[in-house]
């Protein structure tokens, strides 16, 4: 089976995404600061008119926060009907993985974050690491959703 993976990186590492998930890629505009909110999460955005929580995913991934560069974006996704943006360092293509490609996370051995990953794809010489934004997200879907109860 066939899945179309959105390729960025971060912090020198290459990630992809489920397509399925991602409605949009943006550039990084202002972003309306939260108080009282988790470290990583950098506040709100306007995107079309709807208030977006974004969150710094090298800071979620516990990697140090940098400076933002003409390539960061936010990959906004969609999970349970919220849109949460995740401020990656570039994003840098679609690809096409097939199941094959990938090695599943309880092959790996455990890791910190190995619970919001799916498995690392190895395409030619390139090793893809396969996020799951539903794990990634999980805490911060609910902590969003309580924000902008106002």
């Amino acid at each position: 089976m066939e899945q179309q993976l959105v390729i960025f990186e971060l912090a020198e590492e290459t990630y992809g995404i489920d397509i399925a998930h991602v409605e949009s890629i943006i550039k990084v505009p202002r972003i309306t600061p939260m108080p009282q909110s988790e470290e990583y999460v950098e506040g709100v955005i306007n995107l079309r008119g709807e208030v977006v929580p974004v969150i710094d995913l090298r800071m979620r991934m516990d990697m140090p926060k940098v400076e933002r560069t003409l390539d960061s974006r936010i990959v906004v996704v969609v999970l349970e009907e919220k849109r949460v943006g995740m401020i990656v360092d570039a994003v840098t293509e679609v690809i096409t993985i097939t199941q094959e490609d990938v090695q599943e996370m309880a092959a790996l051995g455990g890791s910190a974050h190995a619970g919001m990953l799916t498995g690392i794809a190895k395409i030619e010489e390139r090793l893809i690491i396969c996020l799951d934004p539903a794990k990634i997200l999980q805490a911060d879907l609910q902590a969003a959703a309580s924000m902008l109860e106002v």
